[in-house]
């Protein structure tokens, strides 16, 4: 009888078992359907859309700075 695997052996199988199935790329685009994402985005979307074209660039300039 074998000992149990390891996280990192079932995820490192998991990637490949994957990667065979669905080729890389369709790997990869699996993989991000499970981002969740972060933050409040019924908030920062109001944040933001009270913006306008100037105050953007005007703030990507001061951070290019």
């Amino acid at each position: 009888m074998s000992s149990a695997k390891t996280l990192n052996e079932i995820r490192k199988e998991g990637i490949e078992a994957l990667a065979k199935a669905l080729g890389p790329i369709g790997m990869v685009r699996f993989l991000q359907s499970f981002d969740t994402g972060s933050g409040d985005y019924t908030k920062e979307r109001r944040e933001w859309l009270d913006e306008s074209v100037e105050d953007i660039a005007r703030k990507i300039r001061k951070a290019n700075e």
